[in-house]
């Protein structure tokens, strides 16, 4: 079932290119089929990156899924033209009077700044707070989630002594519910990040870690009482991502080392490859299932 998109969305044509199933949204308001309705709220810098990333994820679940993209009102982006924030994404004034399955926040590079030091804390506290009577669930990615378990759970994030970086093995610590079907025993995941959740926090507040690394902790968590879903490192980036990041590192004078487990051969000439991408399409499948499975018909059952 294809993923339904706004129309005209510039990323519409790369992910045609891939041969991502796609709906545009008038065509799709003709099918008698209820859309699973997800808000994204993009705190990245690349917008439009990020919006193919998991729009060419949701785009292979057999379910038909509306994507809407969300930004903040307390802060422009400043890589994003002010003209695409109008015309393809909404804020929460916008949207405060609608009902959602589920709100995704994605990561944002300001992970080093206490949260409430960071300048639209406090609108991303108004839409979290929103969130709880307008979406089913909540999906957290790197900083997003960090912010959702601080908000909800009061649970702080430990800086490292160094950026923790490259792709790291995870091996599956809980099989409760449906997210971690199919996968392996082990699998790897893109990490890139400043920042760590203890997993004794997670513990303590007896939420379900999902996959964990045994060199750098916790990397999916699960609140078993709400279905949401704490994800600490990156399934969804590209191949070269991290590349891209390491070389912005280097060109800002940054002492980043080179990514982990990434380049072949550890030679950064190399072309990384994209060896996780099958468990990204897994996990947002079986994410999909799930809240499609436990969500209301009727969204506006939320507001009751």
């Amino acid at each position: 079932m294809p993923i339904r998109v706004p129309d005209n969305l510039p990323a519409l044509d790369d992910l045609t290119a891939e041969g991502v199933d796609l709906i545009a949204s008038g065509q799709a308001t003709k099918q008698d089929i209820r859309p699973l309705r997800l808000i994204m709220l993009n705190l990245m810098p690349t917008k439009k990156t990020t919006e193919i990333q998991f729009a060419r994820l949701f785009g292979c679940s057999p379910l038909q899924v509306e994507l809407i993209l969300m930004t903040t009102e307390s802060y422009t982006p400043k890589n994003t033209e002010p003209a695409y924030l109008r015309r393809f994404y909404r804020r929460l004034s916008d949207v405060e009077g609608e009902f959602f399955d589920a709100l995704i926040v994605t990561g944002a590079p300001i992970e080093k700044k206490p949260f409430e030091e960071v300048s639209y804390w406090q609108e991303l506290v108004d839409i979290l707070n929103w969130s709880k009577t307008h979406c089913f669930r909540r999906l957290g990615i790197c900083w997003g989630a960090q912010a959702l378990l601080y908000h909800f759970y009061g649970l702080p994030k430990y800086q490292m002594k160094k950026k923790l970086f490259g792709i790291f093995e995870h091996s599956i610590t809980s099989h409760s519910g449906r997210l971690m079907h199919g996968f392996t025993t082990t699998f790897p995941m893109p990490v890139s990040r400043y920042t760590m959740n203890k997993k004794q926090d997670l513990v303590d507040l007896e939420l379900d870690i999902l996959a964990e690394s045994a060199e750098i902790g916790v990397g999916m968590a699960r609140d078993k009482s709400t279905g949401d879903l704490f994800v600490l490192n990156h399934l969804e980036y590209d191949a070269e991502t991290l590349n891209a990041e390491y070389l912005r590192d280097k060109r800002d004078g940054l002492n980043t080392p080179m990514p982990q487990n990434y380049f072949p051969q550890n030679n950064s000439e190399l072309e990384p490859q994209n060896y996780w991408r099958p468990f990204a399409y897994l996990l947002c499948a079986n994410w999909l299932n799930d809240l499609y499975q436990d969500t209301f018909f009727d969204l506006n059952k939320l507001a009751n």
